[in-house]
């Protein structure tokens, strides 16, 4: 069928059609006219005829295709021109051939007899797009990456991130958003763009390039740009995964479209407990907080958690676009060799074993919070003994 040309077409839809009633017309006859009408209350709602164009709804794509047919077939034309008050039809002559991309044959004939009992285009059944086919063929023609060992500490990396909360996912939106660099989340896998070639044309005069992407299963592909727009576009789970410096973790003033997602404190207690008396400089107690810090800690002489003593603010750093939850207890996890081990007795003269309560200089949290930001905090571990913060050993 893909190689019918437009006298085969109609050959092939008048075998279709059952013969003509007297007195009425053929069943087909009034799925041309309600086809066309569809096309008519495209128009009436837009101001416009639908257009072709790989950026269109698929919906207004199938109607530009189905008016260029019906514009070709001379009983189309003939059935329908007392119908076209709004001049869809046209000068047969003038009117250019549809883009060979945008439909082949059998789709079109699907598409022009429609399902049994489907009276919308909107209920087309068993039609393969050709959107749907080029996926298809992108997918079919990843190859194994050979280089993959070199990207695969980036992946690694990537995944670290997300689940700390350094980087986050976001609904891909725009085409810019495709650069050399950047992580997608398309298919399933995780999408790095390794190379963008030189920028061409398409024949519909729009931008595109040949990209490099290595996928997180150790494959990689040639697709264009356009086509990973569009694969991201369809994937109701495709996301951009966004890079540690496209906006502050921490900072004085967030962005316009940064959510503020709370605060990161550092105290000092000021109890006389001989514990925390002795080591009191280095004693600190590190938390996350959605509210307000001064709040927080108003009576904490009343509360076994603050040691049942006045605290100091000694740091803070406001935090956006992260999960308070997950970043604090990375920060525990992080300081936990050096947590303090200390009972305290409440109001009430219950035992109590406080928590958040770390035996680390100020310094060392600065540069927690640093390694944090940058996305290197999976690389460092808390030296106790040394207080301060050192490099894993590479295995």
């Amino acid at each position: 069928m893909s190689d019918l040309d437009l006298d085969e077409l109609r050959e092939e839809l008048d075998e279709f059609a059952p013969p003509e009633r007297k007195g009425g017309r053929s069943p087909r006859e009034e799925r041309i006219i309600a086809g066309f009408e569809e096309i008519q209350r495209f128009v009436e709602k837009n101001g416009r005829a639908p257009e072709h164009g790989e950026d269109r709804d698929i919906f207004e794509r199938l109607y530009a295709v189905r008016l260029d047919r019906l514009r070709a077939l001379e009983e189309c034309r003939s059935l329908l021109a007392p119908l076209d008050h709004q001049g869809l039809l046209g000068d047969p002559q003038a009117v250019p051939a549809a883009p060979a991309e945008a439909m082949d044959d059998d789709e079109l004939l699907a598409e022009l007899e429609g399902a049994a009992g489907a009276a919308e285009i909107t209920q087309l059944r068993h039609v393969r797009t050709t959107a749907d086919k080029r996926a298809a063929e992108e997918i079919a023609n990843r190859t194994p990456c050979k280089e993959f060992e070199k990207f695969k500490p980036l992946f690694e990396q990537v995944k670290r991130e997300l689940d700390s909360g350094i980087r986050r996912t976001r609904r891909f939106q725009t085409m810019a958003e495709i650069k050399q660099g950047e992580f997608f989340i398309v298919g399933g896998q995780i999408a790095y763009i390794a190379e963008v070639g030189e920028e061409f044309m398409t024949q519909y005069e729009r931008r595109d390039s040949r990209l490099r992407v290595i996928y997180d299963n150790g494959t990689e592909s040639d697709v264009l740009l356009r086509s990973l727009q569009r694969a991201l576009h369809r994937d109701d789970a495709g996301r951009r995964i966004t890079d540690p410096s496209a906006g502050p973790l921490f900072a004085d003033e967030a962005d316009d479209d940064d959510l503020a997602s709370g605060t990161i404190y550092v105290l000092r207690s000021k109890s006389d407990h001989p514990v925390v008396a002795k080591h009191r400089d280095v004693l600190h107690k590190i938390g996350v907080t959605g509210g307000d810090v001064g709040r927080r800690i108003v009576n904490a002489k009343l509360d076994p958690t603050f040691l049942m003593a006045d605290v100091e603010v000694v740091a803070t750093y406001e935090l956006y676009n992260i999960n308070r939850t997950k970043l604090e207890n990375i920060i525990h996890r992080f300081f936990d060799p050096a947590k303090l081990k200390i009972e305290i007795k409440d109001r009430f003269g219950q035992p109590i074993v406080p928590r958040e309560w770390f035996l680390v200089p100020i310094f060392a949290v600065d540069e927690l919070v640093t390694r944090i930001k940058d996305g290197t905090v999976g690389d460092y571990i808390y030296d106790v003994k040394k207080a301060r913060l050192k490099r894993r050993q590479q295995p």
